[in-house]
This record gives structure tokens, C-alpha cells and sequence, in this order.
């Protein structure tokens, strides 16, 4: 039966499948350390007290990048390129979605309107971040090879999306509550897209290294295209909703580091 935990099995069971996996998920994870990092460096004056939340943030990313890299070289295997088509993180700044790499590589402080700018591109990102490991936690989060980093990552990003909740109605009470609605808004709605897209172009690639029938390859594109349908009229909606979390303070401590995984 085909199924998303069928697929997934496939992608673990594959040497060349979990290859590209990792590659991309560590890409990703490494290029929001670079940019977390850059933004607690530049945040102005009368935000600095996020710049650890900031760096805690940026470190735990890092963390995943490793994380992913060491899934590959206990099974003997090196990353591999990261086709254009399948990097998230460069078609969302391409889209203008959060803040651009020029900005973050120049040596300016930011404003509070980047601020609200990365808060909100990160609660929407962060979202789908948790989504997915919530779903793989659930497919594997006690298989032996990779169960404990899905583990370990689920329970960050859920830390993540907690913060950003916080911050952001922090930022709505000291006034700014229609711009984050704004941008949260442009974020969604773009991220579906791109996320769409991204989605279509790594099951394409999966399919040719796992050597899929045309028509299993079909009945994917066509799920995606309908969570894409679901997504673009109802489903953004749970990106842009804000509510305390739960997990208060969820970044105000060090970054959980993972020697296991180095």
C-alpha cells in the first residue's frame, strides 16, 4: 500500500535515496545556523535581549546540520550537491521571505522591522519544521538507525515554534500586531508554494534513484498537489495563528548539545 510511511522506508532502506535526504536536510539545517547566527550579531539596540534566544536558535540548527552528517557517515557515506530545485531555504530568500543573505552579510544593525520580519518567517518555517518531524517521530522514532536524532530534532524545532509564538505576541503587545499579521500572511502563502515545489522536486529525483513507476510517481505529484490545493485555501491558516505556548522561555537556556552524533 502506498503510503507516506512507505515512501520514507523506501528513502531509509536506500543508500542513494537517504543519501540525497540527508544532503538536503543538512544543507538546509546548516544555512539557518549561518543565518541565525548573522541576525543575533546585528540585532539593534533595543531588541539585544533576543540575541541569545537568537544564538541558541542558530546553534540548535547547526546542531541538526551535524546531526544529519553524522547519519551518513555511520553508514559510510559522504553528502552529496543539493540540487537548486530542492533547496527551501535559497527559493524562500528568492521570494523575498524573510531576511536577504545581502542584508545579514553586511555588518549594519538590523531593524525592528527585521526583526518582526525573521520572527515571522521563522514561525512559518518552523511550523512546517515541526510538522515534519512529527510525522517522521512518529514513523521512526524508535527505529534503531535514526530514531533518536528524529527524536532529539522533533523536540527542538517544537521549541522553536514555541518561541517564535512568544516573541511574536511580545512584539504584537508593544504595538506592532498588524505588521506581524502582514508578513506572517506573505510568508504563508509563499512558503506553500515553494514548499509545493521543493516537494514535487524531491519526490522527481526519489523517483529516479528508487527507480518508482511512472505511475506511483503520478499518485505522489497528485497528493501534493492536493495538499497544495488544501494548503493555498484553508491549511496556511495554522501558520499564521499565534497563541502563548506552552513551553515558556522555550530558547532561554544553552543549546542541548549532542555528542552522540559528532
Amino acid at each position: 500500500m502506498l503510503s507516506a510511511r512507505s515512501v520514507f522506508q523506501e528513502i531509509v532502506d536506500s543508500d542513494d535515496a537517504y543519501r540525497l535526504f540527508c544532503s538536503i536536510a543538512a544543507s538546509g539545517e546548516s544555512q539557518g545556523g549561518w543565518e541565525n547566527g548573522r541576525i543575533a550579531a546585528l540585532l539593534p539596540a533595543s531588541q539585544r535581549e533576543l540575541a541569545p534566544k537568537v544564538a541558541r536558535h542558530g546553534a540548535d540548527e547547526d546542531k541538526h546540520g551535524r546531526i544529519f552528517n553524522a547519519l551518513l557517515r555511520k553508514r559510510g557515506l559522504t553528502p552529496t550537491d543539493v540540487p537548486a530545485e530542492t533547496d527551501y531555504t535559497m527559493l524562500l530568500e528568492r521570494r523575498g521571505i524573510g531576511l536577504a543573505h545581502d542584508k545579514l552579510r553586511r555588518d549594519e544593525p538590523l531593524a525592528v522591522i527585521d526583526v518582526i520580519t525573521y520572527l515571522a518567517h521563522s514561525r512559518v518555517t518552523e511550523q512546517r519544521a515541526a510538522d515534519q518531524m512529527e510525522m517522521l517521530k512518529t514513523f521512526f522514532g524508535d527505529h534503531p538507525e535514526v530514531g533518536k536524532a528524529v527524536r532529539m530534532i522533533s523536540q527542538d524545532e517544537d521549541n522553536h515554534l514555541a518561541y517564535c509564538h512568544e516573541e511574536l505576541l511580545r512584539l504584537a503587545r508593544a504595538g506592532h500586531g498588524r505588521t506581524i499579521q502582514r508578513i506572517l500572511h506573505e510568508c504563508a502563502l509563499a512558503e506553500v508554494g515553494i514548499y509545493r515545489d521543493v516537494s514535487l522536486a524531491v519526490t522527481a529525483h526519489m523517483g529516479r534513484i528508487l527507480r518508482w513507476p511512472a505511475a506511483k510517481s503520478r499518485v505522489l505529484a497528485a497528493a501534493i498537489w492536493g495538499m497544495y490545493a488544501y494548503e493555498r485555501t484553508v491549511g496556511w491558516r495554522r501558520m499564521v495563528t499565534l497563541r502563548m505556548p506552552e513551553r515558556r522561555n522555550a530558547l532561554g537556556g544553552p543549546a542541548t548539545s549532542a555528542p552522540e552524533f559528532a
